[in-house]
C-alpha cells in the first residue's frame, strides 16, 4: 500500500468487520475519548485542526461544515452518512461499508456527540447487499454492547443509528435528494439556500457527510487533529481511498497518502495496465470528472491542488485506466447512456439536454452524425452548468467536454467514415 494508512489498516478476513476484532483494533476508545473527556465543541475543533476535506467529491472542509450548526438553538440536530456511492467507477465506500462498518459507527456516534443529534441515518444505496448486511448486523452489535442507544459508555449521551436502503437511484446520492428520500418523498433535489445545515431533513438543522470522511474521524479523536494534518500535503491533509477499475493489471481499492505520485501509483502499486498495453488516458475520480491523458498524468500527484492544476479533479476517488485502442466515441456513448437514464427530471435543461446529447451520440454512433453535432454537444453542455438544481447537469457537460476537448478526432474520423478508428478493437472497452 502506498504511505500511511489510516483507514486499511488490518488484513481483511471472514470476521474483521465484526465488533470483538474491532475493539481488538483499539475500536470505540475514540468514542470513550470524546464522550468522557471532551466537550461537544472539543471535537468539533479537533476535526477543524484536522484539515479533512469531504471525500464525497465537493471536497468541502468537515470542520467549517459542522461549525455552522448552532447546537443551542433548541431544535433536533440530524446527522446523515452518505453511502449511496452511485457514482460510476467509484466503489471505495464499499470496503468500508463491507470490512470495517465499526469504524463508520463509531466515528458517526462521535459526530453525533459533537453535533448533539439524537437520531442518525445511514443512506445506502439499494444494490448493496452484503454492506448493508454487514452496517445492520454491527449496528445491532453496537446496540447489544451499549454502543449506541440510551446513554451510552454511561455518559448521558443517547444515540439512535438507522439504516436507511435507497432505490437506485443516482440523484439520491446528491444531499438534498437523499433526504428528501429520508422523508419518504421522491428523490428530487432542492433549492438552496438555506442550506440544509440550516433547513435539512424534516426542515431541521442536518449534516451530511460522505462514508470515507466519516471513517476518518475515530482516527483523529485519537490520535489529535494536528497528526493528521502531518501526513498528506498542507492543502490537502490525510489519505484516501481509491478505487481503480478499467484496463488495469490490479483493479481495486487502495489507500494513498494524499501528495503520493500518480505514475508510481499506476505503474507500480496497481501493477501498470494489463496484458502490456499502453495508457491512453484516466478518469480521475469518477466519470463526472474530465479526462486526463497518460502525459497529463505523468508529472502529477494524487491530491486536489494537483489534479485541479490539471483541470480535472479527484472526485470520488473513482479512478478508470482506460488503455491505447479503446473508442472515445463509444465510451461517450457509455457515460451519456448512463446519465440520460439517471436523470430525475426535475430540471429542464437536465431532462431535455440529456436526452438531446444521448440522441446525438446515438445517431453519431449509428453512422448518421454530422460535424456540427460535436458543437452542439458542447452549447447544451454549456447551457446546462450552474442552471440545474443538483451538480447532474454540470456533470454530464464535464465529461462531455473533457472528452471532446481532448480526442475530437477521433469523433470527427467517426462521423466521416461511419465507423469507428479502433474498430477492430471495441471489445477492448466492453471488456473493461
Amino acid at each position: 500500500m502506498p504511505g500511511t494508512q489510516l483507514i486499511m489498516t488490518f488484513p481483511v478476513t471472514a470476521t474483521s468487520h465484526k465488533l470483538v476484532e474491532y475493539r481488538g483494533r483499539d475500536g470505540y476508545q475514540a468514542l470513550e475519548k470524546a464522550l468522557k473527556t471532551m466537550k461537544p465543541e472539543d471535537v468539533t475543533a479537533e476535526v477543524t485542526a484536522s484539515g479533512i476535506q469531504g471525500r464525497g467529491g465537493a471536497a468541502f472542509p468537515v470542520g467549517r461544515k459542522w461549525a455552522v450548526v448552532n447546537l443551542d438553538d433548541g431544535q433536533p440536530h440530524y446527522l446523515c452518512a452518505n453511502a449511496d456511492e452511485g457514482e460510476p467507477g467509484t466503489f471505495k465506500d464499499r470496503w468500508i461499508l463491507e470490512n470495517a462498518p465499526h469504524m463508520l459507527i463509531e466515528s458517526m456516534a462521535i459526530a453525533a456527540y459533537a453535533l448533539q443529534v439524537r437520531n442518525a441515518f445511514i443512506y445506502m444505496r439499494g444494490e448493496f447487499d452484503l454492506p448493508g448486511r454487514r452496517v445492520q448486523e454491527a449496528i445491532d452489535e453496537a446496540y447489544d454492547a451499549g454502543l449506541l442507544g440510551e446513554n451510552i459508555m454511561g455518559t448521558g449521551f443517547s444515540l439512535d443509528l438507522v439504516l436507511y436502503r435507497g432505490a437506485g437511484s443516482y440523484v439520491c446520492g446528491e444531499a438534498s435528494a437523499l433526504i428528501t428520500s429520508i422523508e419518504g418523498k421522491r428523490g428530487y433535489p432542492r433549492n438552496r439556500p438555506p442550506r440544509l445545515t440550516v433547513k435539512g431533513l424534516f426542515q431541521r438543522p442536518t449534516v451530511i457527510n460522505n462514508v470515507e470522511s466519516l471513517s476518518n474521524l475515530a482516527w483523529i479523536i485519537r490520535n489529535g487533529g494536528e497528526a493528521y494534518k502531518k501526513i498528506g500535503v498542507p492543502k490537502n491533509p490525510g489519505t484516501r481511498l481509491i478505487s481503480i477499475s478499467g484496463h488495469v493489471a490490479r483493479p481495486g481499492v487502495y489507500e494513498v497518502e494524499n501528495g503520493y505520485p500518480w505514475k508510481k501509483f499506476l505503474y507500480e502499486d496497481c501493477g501498470g495496465m494489463r496484458d502490456g498495453a499502453k495508457l491512453k488516458c484516466m478518469i480521475p475520480g469518477g466519470i463526472s470528472t474530465k479526462v486526463l491523458t497518460a502525459a497529463d498524468i505523468e508529472p502529477l500527484t494524487l491530491d486536489i491542488p494537483s489534479v485541479e492544476g490539471a483541470g480535472s479533479g479527484m472526485g470520488s476517488g473513482g479512478m478508470v485506466a482506460i488503455a491505447e485502442g479503446t473508442c472515445m466515441v463509444t465510451l461517450l456513448q457509455v457515460m451519456l447512456r448512463f446519465y440520460h437514464h439517471e436523470s430525475c427530471g426535475q430540471c429542464t435543461p437536465c431532462r431535455e439536454g440529456m436526452g438531446w446529447l444521448h440522441r446525438i451520440i446515438d445517431r453519431i454512433c449509428a453512422g448518421e452524425g454530422h460535424l456540427d453535432d460535436l458543437d452542439r454537444m458542447i452549447e447544451i453542455s454549456r447551457l446546462n452548468d450552474g442552471n440545474t438544481i443538483c451538480g447532474m447537469g454540470d456533470a454530464a457537460g464535464y465529461a462531455v467536454i473533457g472528452i471532446l476537448k481532448k480526442y475530437r478526432d477521433e469523433f470527427e474520423y467517426y462521423i466521416e467514415h461511419k465507423r469507428s478508428r479502433f474498430e477492430g478493437n471495441l471489445e477492448c472497452l466492453r471488456s473493461s
